[in-house]
């Protein structure tokens, strides 16, 4: 009898000593500097982004946030390395909406899968799009874009920074929900884009708003309306497409933190409750939504969700235009 009291009780606690690593590296965490990988080259808007929430989480973890730009393959080199590293919050990134729900349906094979090799953490923010014209089209609103594209079908000649980019879908969701078609020209990367429409070689652009917005003020190209849901605090003035002539009409880039799959939820937490805390302070605020883009802070349950449903979304979009990688 007491030999068996013995045996159960040094059975539990060899059971109890099995949740210590785990529980230990929680409480520990973080010890040393952590890498932040950003699946894209400096200068960017993800790095931009990706700059600020690091020297945050460093002022508020008390250790090094190594910024890493593993460019290459729209965001897949840089997925891939995250995948592939240890799930104890020493490596995380900062993605934008392409990598993690466009990429899915746009290539064959990837050597990662959204939802199943990634731990979502934190949605950072939104990166909002402004339709512009340029000024010899005979138009100055959405209402007008959707008449004269309707009687001139297949005429007016759209740009985009690439393929499959958020600028490309936001295009063809247009065209979509107006019953349009207007026609692409894509171009390597938003700056030869913003070119191509100052010249008047491409007619109509989404365009992320910091490298569109001097030439709006310029009057070299027109405003029409802003792809996100509501109106962008900079930018009062200007209406969302949908208030402005196609109800329901939602459309903008994103950017959140990610980490790889099996992460402790003691360190998501953590590192959740100090993004959101980062966010929330005025100076970072104040510059992100400088920049053009908008804080969108979320719980990791909330922005997993979002993921999903992204991904199902702009999945019926690139079936319904037939859009392939290049």
């Amino acid at each position: 009898m007491i030999t068996g009291t013995l045996s159960r009780t040094f059975a539990l606690a060899l059971g109890v000593l099995s949740l210590c690593p785990a529980t230990a590296l929680a409480q520990a965490w973080p010890g040393k500097p952590i890498r932040l990988i950003v699946p894209f080259p400096p200068g960017g808007a993800t790095d931009f982004v990706g700059r600020i929430i690091g020297q945050g989480l460093s002022e508020r973890l008390g250790q090094q946030i190594l910024v890493d730009n593993r460019a290459g393959a729209d965001g897949i080199l840089g997925l891939d390395v995250l995948k592939k590293s240890p799930p104890d919050g020493y490596t995380i990134a900062i993605v934008s909406a392409g990598p993690l729900s466009v990429n899915p349906h746009l290539y064959v094979k990837l050597p990662y899968d959204t939802l199943r090799d990634f731990t979502a953490i934190a949605n950072v923010v939104s990166v909002p799009l402004l339709l512009v014209s340029h000024p010899s089209l005979p138009i100055r609103n959405v209402k007008e874009l959707i008449a004269l594209s309707k009687r001139r079908s297949g005429e007016i000649i759209y740009s985009s920074p690439g393929v499959g980019n958020s600028s490309h879908l936001a295009s063809e969701l247009f065209n979509s929900m107006a019953k349009v078609k207007m026609v692409h020209v894509p171009y390597k990367g938003m700056g030869p884009a913003v070119l191509s429409l100052l010249s008047g070689e491409g007619q109509l652009l989404f365009s992320s708003i910091p490298p569109i917005l001097p030439h709006v003020r310029s009057g070299k190209a027109i405003s029409l309306g802003i792809g996100s849901a509501q109106r962008v605090p900079s930018l009062p003035e200007i209406p969302t497409i949908a208030e402005a002539g196609l109800p329901g009409y939602e459309a903008y880039s994103w950017t959140g933190m990610v980490g790889p799959a099996n992460m402790p939820r003691e360190v998501v937490q953590r590192l959740n409750k100090e993004t959101v805390a980062i966010l929330k302070q005025k100076n970072v605020s104040d510059q992100l939504l400088t920049a053009g883009t908008v804080p969108t802070p979320s719980s990791p349950e909330e922005f997993a969700a979002y993921i999903k449903s992204e991904i199902n979304k702009w999945g019926d979009v690139v079936k319904m235009a037939n859009i392939k990688a290049h």
